[in-house]
C-alpha cells in the first residue's frame, strides 16, 4: 500500500446504536490496525428513549468513539434537536456533524463532498431536507474551478435515481428497494458533476455495491478516474447485511495523472448518462413504449390464420409482430429459419428458446439460443439478455432437482448464431473448483489464457462485437474468459468436460461422433420437455408442442 494512502471506514444508517458500532469499529482495528477515519451516512440518531439515553454518555464524555467519526445530519424532524448548527460543529468527543451541505479537506488532501438531509421539492424546506438550491451551490463551490477533476469521496444519505442503470442491479426484492423509484435525481446530478472516486448512501437498509462507471465518454472525452457507489445496510440489521465498508484511499491531489484513470476490468458506463434519444422520451412515451415491448408474445390464433385486431375500443388496428434481426444466408438456428431442426426445440420464451444439443455430451445438454439472428452475447439487446438469464435461472433449479450442476460456455468462434452451451454434471463427479482448475489447467496446456472476471460482469464490458473469445460460466456465478486470436480448437469446451477429470467419457469430445438418429432426438426431447414443464416459466410449451408451435413462430418470422 502507498504510504500516502489513507485507511477510511464507512457505515451506514446507525440509529442510536452507538456501542454496536463503536464496539465493531474496535474489533476491526484490533484485528486490521488503526484507520483515519469513520464517515456515517443516513440516520445516525434514534428516535427511542434507549438510543436517547445512551446518547447522553456519549455526550458527556463517559463514553467516546475510538475513531475520529463524521457524520450527516437530521433525515426525520424527531432527530432535527441534535444538530443545532447548520454549518456543522462537534457533537462529542470524536464525533462530528459535517454540516448542511459542503466540502471537507482534511490535511491529507482527502476532499470530502456532502449533502445532509432527504430531498424536498418545495421552499422553504424542512431542516432535514434538501433543496435544488443547496445542490447547485454544493456544485457551483467546486465545478467553477478550472482545475477540478473530481473529488474523493461524496457522502448523501439518499441514493441517487437510476444508479443501477447499465450495472448490477440491488439484490433485493421489489418490495425492499423500487428501481423505479428509489433516489434522489439532485442527488444523481450532483453525482455527475463532483465525480466522486468513493459515493456512500444509506437510508434503505441495503448493502449494495454497485460496479465502477465511466466519468467519459469513450472516444468523445478524455480519460478520467472511475466512481463507485456503496450503499450500506442499518447497524446491528437482523439479516446481518454489511452495514461497514473499509477501504484504502489515496487523496486524488496526490495521485499520478495515468494511475488516476486507469480503467478496470468490470467498470460500465455512466448510469446517469442517458442516451439522447432516452433523454427527449416523456413519461408517457416511456410507458408505452414498455407497453409495446411486453404486448408481443406467440398468437396461438396466427395458426387458424387469424389476426388480433385491438385498439382499446373495439376498433381494427392490426397488432404487429416482433421484428427479429435475420440472418443473411442460411442459419441452422435462427428459430424461424427452414434449416432449424425443430424436433429438437424445448421450450420457446419470447426472445429465446432452448433446444436440446444435437450430440450432446449427456441427455440434457442443452442450448439457449436467441430467437433473432445474433452471433454473440455481446450482441444481445437488453430484453434478450434478461430472458437469456431466466432461461439459465430455470435450468439450474431444474438441473439441482436432478442432482446435477451445471456449466455453461460460448465460443465466438467460426460460429454465425450464438449457442450457449448448457452442460449437467452430478454433483458427486467433481466440485465446481474442480471444473474451474480443468478448464483452466488444459487451456495452459494448449498455451491459452483463461481469465477470471468478476462475477457481476457483463460480458459486453470486457469485448467489443465482433470480437472473437471463449466464455465460461460456473454454477457459483464464477467466469472464466479467453480472448481467442487464432488457432483455437473448435471443441475445447466439450474436451475439458468430457475429459478423464469431469465426465471421463474422452470419446464424446466430438459432438459428430454423438449423434442420434432422428427418433431418438425427438424421444429425448419430449422426455426433457416433460421433466423441464414444472420449472419452465414459459408458458408456450404447455398450450401447444411439437411442430405446430413451431409453425407458429415461422409464421410470425414471415408475416
Amino acid at each position: 500500500m502507498s504510504d500516502k494512502a489513507l485507511r477510511v471506514l464507512a457505515c451506514g444508517d446507525v440509529y442510536g446504536k452507538f456501542d454496536l458500532l463503536f464496539n465493531r469499529v474496535r474489533q476491526i482495528q484490533k484485528k486490521s490496525g488503526e484507520f483515519e477515519l469513520l464517515l456515517c451516512v443516513g440516520s445516525f440518531f434514534g428516535t427511542s428513549p434507549e438510543s436517547e439515553a445512551l446518547w447522553r454518555e456519549y455526550k458527556s464524555g463517559v463514553k467516546q468513539a475510538p475513531i475520529q467519526t463524521y457524520v450527516l445530519g437530521a433525515n426525520n424532524q424527531e432527530t432535527v434537536k441534535y444538530f443545532q448548527d447548520v454549518e456543522g460543529c462537534e457533537l462529542a468527543t470524536n464525533i462530528t456533524y459535517l454540516g448542511r451541505k459542503g466540502v471537507f479537506t482534511g490535511v491529507s488532501g482527502l476532499q470530502i463532498a456532502y449533502l445532509s438531509g432527504i430531498e424536498s421539492s418545495s421552499e422553504p424546506a424542512p431542516a432535514y431536507c434538501f433543496t435544488a438550491k443547496d445542490v447547485t451551490s454544493l456544485k457551483t463551490s467546486l465545478t467553477t474551478n478550472s482545475k477540478f477533476r473530481g473529488v474523493d469521496i461524496l457522502l448523501t444519505s439518499p441514493w441517487p435515481r437510476d444508479v443501477w442503470n447499465y450495472g448490477n442491479a440491488p439484490v433485493c426484492s421489489p418490495t425492499d428497494v423500487n428501481v423505479k423509484t428509489c433516489g434522489s435525481a439532485a442527488v444523481a446530478g450532483l453525482a455527475v458533476s463532483l465525480k466522486p472516486r468513493y459515493h456512500f448512501s444509506a437510508l434503505q437498509g441495503e448493502n449494495y455495491e454497485r460496479l465502477p462507471y465511466r466519468n467519459h465518454v469513450v472516444l468523445q472525452e478524455n480519460a478520467q478516474h472511475v466512481s463507485r457507489f456503496i450503499a450500506l445496510a442499518s447497524v446491528g440489521n437482523p439479516a446481518k447485511k454489511k452495514y461497514i465498508y473499509a477501504f484504502s484511499i489515496v487523496p486524488l491531489s496526490l495521485m499520478d495523472a495515468a494511475e488516476l484513470v486507469k480503467q478496470p476490468l468490470d467498470v460500465t458506463e455512466n448510469p446517469y448518462r442517458k442516451s439522447g434519444r432516452d433523454a427527449r422520451k416523456t413519461p408517457g412515451a416511456k410507458a408505452a413504449e414498455e407497453r409495446r415491448r411486453s404486448s408481443f408474445f406467440f398468437d396461438l390464433n396466427k395458426q387458424q390464420g387469424k389476426k388480433r385486431h385491438s385498439d382499446g375500443k373495439g376498433g381494427h388496428q392490426t397488432k404487429q409482430p416482433k421484428k427479429y434481426p435475420l440472418p443473411t444466408g442460411p442459419c441452422w438456428f435462427c428459430l424461424a429459419s427452414p434449416e432449424v431442426e425443430k424436433h429438437l426445440v424445448v421450450s420457446i420464451g419470447e426472445h429465446c428458446y432452448v433446444a436440446l444439443a444435437k450430440g450432446g455430451l449427456t441427455s440434457d445438454h442443452v442450448l439457449i439460443l436467441p430467437i433473432g439472428h445474433y452471433q454473440a452475447m455481446v450482441d444481445l439487446s437488453s430484453e434478450v439478455v434478461e430472458e437469456c438469464e431466466k432461461y439459465k435461472a430455470s435450468l439450474k433449479k431444474f438441473y439441482k432437482s436432478k442432482g446435477n450442476r451445471f456449466v455453461m460456455f460460448e465460443r465466438n468462434y467460426r460460429s454465425q448464431h450464438l449457442q450457449l452451451q448448457v452442460v449437467p454434471l452430478p454433483l458427486s463427479c467433481c466440485t465446481t473448483d474442480d471444473i474451474k482448475e480443468s478448464f483452466i489447467v488444459q487451456a495452459q496446456e494448449q498455451n491459452m489464457e483463461l481469465l477470471e472476471i468478476p462475477e457481476h460482469t457483463n460480458i459486453k464490458q470486457i469485448v467489443q462485437p465482433g470480437t472473437p473469445y471463449f466464455y465460461v460460466e460456473l454454477d457459483n456465478g464464477e467466469k472464466l474468459f479467453h480472448r481467442i486470436k487464432k488457432n483455437f480448437p473448435l471443441q475445447f469446451g466439450r474436451e475439458v468436460l468430457a475429459s478423464e477429470a469431469i465426465l471421463n467419457i474422452p470419446t464424446r469430445a466430438d459432438w459428430k461422433a454423438c449423434k442420434l438418429e432422428p427418433d431418438g432426438e425427438e424421444s429425448q426431447a419430449k422426455s426433457f420437455r416433460r421433466d423441464f414443464e414444472p420449472f419452465d416459466f414459459s408458458p408456450f410449451f404447455k398450450v401447444v408442442t411439437g411442430s405446430a408451435a413451431i409453425f407458429v413462430v415461422s409464421w410470425l418470422f414471415r408475416s
